[in-house]
């Protein structure tokens, strides 16, 4: 695995920059560690639930966003 990437600096010299934190670890490590925070956040009672409605608007909110990969919203449409 590559800890390093390139950066250019302004006189056009390229400099070596040290991944730190978790980008210098493997993604199967992050959710090893991602994993162990949530499990901890629920028995210490800290983590959000989400009610059967919020997850509903979320996904909404997310699809509107996103467009849900199906082209335009349906305002969209009306306009044309």
């Amino acid at each position: 695995m590559n800890n390093e990437s390139s950066s250019t600096q302004g006189s056009g010299e390229t400099r070596r920059k040290e991944r730190r934190g978790f980008a210098s670890m493997s993604p199967e490590k992050q959710r090893e560690i991602a994993s162990k925070g949530g499990r901890a956040a629920h028995m210490k009672g800290t983590a959000h639930e989400w009610t059967s409605e919020e997850a509903r608007a979320a996904g909404r909110k997310g699809g509107r966003a996103s467009r849900g990969g199906r082209g335009r919203l349906q305002d969209d449409n009306a306009a044309e």
